[in-house]
């Protein structure tokens, strides 16, 4: 009896009673990361989106001290007319180059029959001219191509890249790289072409570059044409990620002033560093906070910088 009990003691206190731990595998840093990697990929798609519209607000401000607030509405025109154009011979460049053709052509037209003949008068005055403009707009998208949303087919592949867990679509490459592209072609226009430089001229001095001979209306008009053109390209570059409808121009428009303001209104750096750190600031906030504060972002950081600092980050023109 004493020989099972010892038996029996030694078997309870042998390795077998002891819990079998499942074997783990091990976490690598980088892979924790994947989540801020992705928040952080998306922001800066979007906030491409945005410095592209904000570079618009800012040409315009410099050229006439005004805002534009039917930017956004080129944006939202440049979507649906390469998603028409699109449909009717399935090419995407040449959905994307006709595109922006038509919206810029919208722009120069805004400029010559709605602005100039009442250029004279107070800014508000026309100010309030874009608004009433954005809302034309807006209603004629609807007319035209109803309340449905459109969808256009990436320019890039659609099977997804995956970087340490993330996945990345590959038309988020694309935007990104020809944000890069514009940006730069944009600063050439403007210190090595002779227009761009009489456009840097006449936002310097008015009086100074009429002395010298600068056409003022035609400074004016291209301004227009060019904010239009910068507006229709974020436009098509976004519609591939989200869907083309008549109203995605207000919210977009209005978060392209946002980033405007951020960075310093009229000038370029100051709206590609505003448009950056507002997407990914909304990105960082819908994913670690809630999707509910998304469009929230934009609007606190304006007030914020209203408050504080109204000449923006780099400082641009008061």
């Amino acid at each position: 009896m004493r020989f099972f009990r010892a038996l029996n003691t030694s078997y309870l206190s042998s390795d077998n009673r002891k819990p079998k731990t499942e074997s783990r595998k091990p976490q690598y840093p980088l892979e924790s990361l994947a989540p801020l990697l992705q928040y952080l990929i998306s922001g800066l798609t979007n906030g491409a989106i945005y410095a592209l519209i904000a570079l618009g607000f800012g040409i315009i401000y410099n050229s006439t001290t005004i805002i534009n607030f039917a930017q956004g509405e080129m944006v939202m025109m440049g979507a649906l007319c390469a998603i028409s154009l699109y449909h009717v011979y399935p090419s995407l460049p040449v959905a994307f180059l006709g595109g922006v053709a038509l919206v810029t052509l919208v722009g120069l037209l805004l400029e010559r029959l709605a602005l100039r003949p009442v250029r004279d008068q107070s800014p508000i005055v026309l100010i309030i001219i874009t608004v009433g403009a954005a809302v034309f707009f807006r209603g004629l998208a609807m007319m035209i191509w109803g309340k449905e949303a459109y969808s256009l087919p990436p320019f890039t592949g659609k099977e997804p890249l995956h970087f340490f867990s993330a996945t990345i679509m590959p038309q988020n490459h694309l935007v990104l790289g020809l944000w890069a592209l514009f940006v730069l072609l944009l600063e050439a226009f403007f210190w090595f072409t002779l227009v761009g430089k009489a456009m840097r001229a006449f936002a310097y001095n008015r009086q100074a570059a009429r002395v010298v001979g600068i056409p003022v209306s035609r400074m004016v008009q291209l301004s227009f044409g060019l904010a239009a053109g910068l507006g229709a390209a974020g436009g098509i570059l976004v519609a591939p990620l989200t869907l083309g409808i008549y109203d995605m121009g207000a919210m977009l428009g209005l978060k392209g002033f946002s980033a405007a303001i951020l960075g310093g209104l009229g000038s370029i750096l100051g709206g590609v560093l505003g448009g950056l750190l507002i997407g990914v600031a909304e990105a960082l906030a819908s994913g670690l906070i809630s999707s509910g504060y998304r469009d929230a972002v934009a609007f606190l950081i304006l007030l914020l910088v209203l408050f504080l600092r109204p000449q923006g980050l780099l400082g641009g023109r008061q």
